[in-house]
């Protein structure tokens, strides 16, 4: 039997009190009385037996002594095997500043769950930073790593049977990876954003903040001539000082909100920076609710990831990347997170929930605040309350604590009016991004309005075969105002890997020309880009999309306005149909990869699907059944 250590957090004990006496009062003795006279009693029901942990089959009976011989090499006594067993996933390391403090803040989760009555194993997972992989071919393996961590959260639990998953991430394909990994195993779960930098100050005591993007920009300006490299060199010094990750409302971030508006995270937890000391108690604390949600799961309760990721609390996700002006990666991972729990939830419903949620909180890089700002003010709960009080978000939405998103919100701080505005006063009323559609981008395409100056833009293609091949001509200067850049043949299987364009975004802007020139492409942009840069263009040019067919010259016509939402390319249906039938002919076959970029190529979906891998919602029997 499953035997928990007493606890005052435990909300879960067993009790045979009431078992025990039920087996007393149906022990009757007949002596001295005859059968006639005594009273018959009911057979009492057995007590349910609590569902065996999963790492009992690992540990328990005489042919895993082998086993506990392990376990005992870890340090563990016989109470401490006897427990469940808690895999704590992070992406702790030194490739980026990101995952710099991950492990420290895992071992707070590690004594939380020691302390919840459970045996906590580190289980560090591999991570790609986008900040060190920006502008070379390295980008390539940065949404591959989505899927790679998500598969070693898998081999990791089902291989070593565990009973639960807390997992820590912080860099922009950490978050969705873990959260996916959590669906797919479904065993009980939480996730804890590992936290934002603080920004950078610019010299003087009044100095502005800075961030990252800052010098991306910077660059931009020292080839225009218009700052120096001594310039960039004290930039790039100044904006980043310290661990955490990059701190407007990028990738990261913005995931860290959807992961509490998921309920697969406690309220307030994402936008606590990463540098605060407040995170250890944050840390043991949820690991003592994971570690209740375990213990109900043995007796039949306990809300399990595929209770909790329903279409509601995606929608949920949704609202608060719009409300936000969040990343456009939020439309590739959310679909991704739901494939894992069977649900199809693809571009057109992210881009459904987008259009109906206003945009209310000032956030970088469109408006002007930073997650330390909405830390200040009361954190991600603020906004989560504001939409759900005026019906933008579903207050019934199961979390990770077996609690509603209503219950969990009850005491969030009401919005402060600046960093986040009321529904009633939203920076616009469709939110901060949308889903474009047409004959250039059947499948769709997204982009981030938030901040944009313009929603209309008509020009002719300058078309691009590589990312390559765009950074030169931007480097250079070679193109004009008015003109739709086009990089193409940069989607999930084309490149492969889907790479994200931050650096030509932001030397454009750092040139003068973000507000002039649009951008097009089948690849990614980063959370941190703005401007009219539409990304996701579907279907690839890999797949012989219609973005495969353009040339220079062509005349595209955009419109993001809320009556509109279109991206055409002005040729007539029969001459596209004809460049496509041509392109189709003459596309060559790509050169053996080798490695984890061909078996990526191979088995990658769609970006309007969530660009996942396999065929979603994995069951997982136990040896036993």
């Amino acid at each position: 039997m499953n035997q928990k250590p007493a606890s005052p957090d435990n909300v879960f004990s067993e009790s045979s009190a009431s078992a025990s006496l039920a087996a007393s009062t149906a022990t009757t003795s007949t002596t001295g009385s005859s059968p006639a006279a005594a009273t018959p009693k009911p057979t009492p029901k057995p007590t349910p037996k609590p569902t065996p942990f999963r790492s009992a089959l690992i540990r328990s009976g005489t042919i895993r002594a082998t086993t506990r011989s392990f376990l005992h090499a870890l340090g563990q006594d016989d109470e401490d095997i006897e427990r469940p067993h808690i895999g704590v996933f992070h992406t702790g390391g030194e490739m980026s500043p990101c995952n710099l403090n991950l492990r420290d803040q895992a071992q707070h989760a590690k004594t939380g769950i020691y302390a919840g009555g459970g045996t906590p194993h580190e289980c560090p997972v591999v991570s790609v930073s986008d900040g060190l992989t920006m502008a070379h071919s390295g980008m390539r393996f940065s949404l591959v790593s989505r899927e790679l961590i998500a598969d070693s959260v898998e081999a990791s639990v089902r291989g070593h049977q565990w009973d639960g998953i807390f997992a820590i991430g912080a860099c922009d394909k950490n978050l969705p990876g873990l959260m996916m990994g959590m669906v797919r195993c479904n065993v009980p779960s939480v996730f804890v954003h590992g936290g934002s930098a603080l920004p950078g100050q610019a010299p003087g005591v009044h100095g502005r903040d800075l961030n990252v993007v800052d010098t991306y920009e910077t660059i931009g300006q020292v080839l225009a001539g218009t700052a120096t490299a001594q310039d960039l060199e004290a930039m790039s010094r100044a904006c980043l000082p310290t661990a955490g990750a990059c701190a407007g409302q990028f990738t990261a971030n913005t995931m860290g909100m959807v992961s509490e508006a998921l309920g697969l995270a406690p309220i307030g937890s994402s936008m606590v920076p990463a540098v605060f000391s407040e995170r250890a108690p944050l840390m043991r604390r949820a690991a003592r609710q994971l570690m209740q949600a375990v213990w109900a799961s043995a007796e039949g309760g306990g809300p399990l990831p595929r209770d909790i990721i329903t279409r509601r609390a995606l929608e949920n996700a949704c609202a608060v990347v719009s409300a936000t002006g969040g990343s456009t990666n939020a439309a590739l991972h959310l679909p991704a997170i739901a494939h894992e729990a069977g649900i199809r939830f693809h571009l057109d419903d992210v881009a459904e929930i987008f259009a109906r949620t206003p945009l209310i909180a000032d956030l970088r890089p469109g408006g002007r605040f930073l997650a330390r700002d909405v830390y200040y003010i009361g954190g991600a709960g603020v906004i989560l309350r504001t939409l759900m009080e005026q019906g933008f978000v579903h207050g019934d939405a199961l979390t990770f604590t077996g609690r509603t998103l209503a219950e969990e919100l009850a005491d969030a701080a009401p919005p402060d009016g600046e960093v986040v505005r009321t529904p009633g006063n939203p920076i616009t009323r469709d939110g901060g991004l949308t889903v474009l559609k047409g004959n250039l981008c059947p499948d769709g395409a997204l982009l981030k309005t938030a901040g944009l100056k313009t929603l209309v833009h008509r020009g002719p293609a300058r078309v691009f075969e590589s990312e390559e091949q765009a950074q030169a001509a931007v480097q250079a200067m070679q193109y004009a105002a008015g003109d739709v850049i086009v990089i193409r043949n940069e989607g999930p299987r084309g490149s492969p890997g889907m790479r994200e364009m931050l650096g030509i975004t932001a030397l454009l802007y750092g040139q003068g020309m973000g507000d002039k020139v649009a951008l097009l492409t089948d690849g990614r942009f980063s959370g941190a880009t703005r401007g009219l840069c539409i990304g996701y263009a579907g279907p690839e040019a890999a797949d012989n999309g219609p973005i495969a067919a353009l040339r220079d010259g062509d005349l595209i016509a955009i419109d993001a306005r809320a009556d509109a939402r279109s991206i055409t390319v002005e040729i007539g249906e029969a001459e596209l149909a004809a460049r496509l039938e041509q392109s189709a002919a003459a596309r060559r076959q790509a050169p053996p990869l080798g490695g984890v970029l061909e078996k990526y190529a191979l088995t990658v979906r769609p970006a309007h699907q969530g660009a996942v891998t396999h065929s979603g919602q994995v069951v997982w029997l136990r040896d036993d059944s």
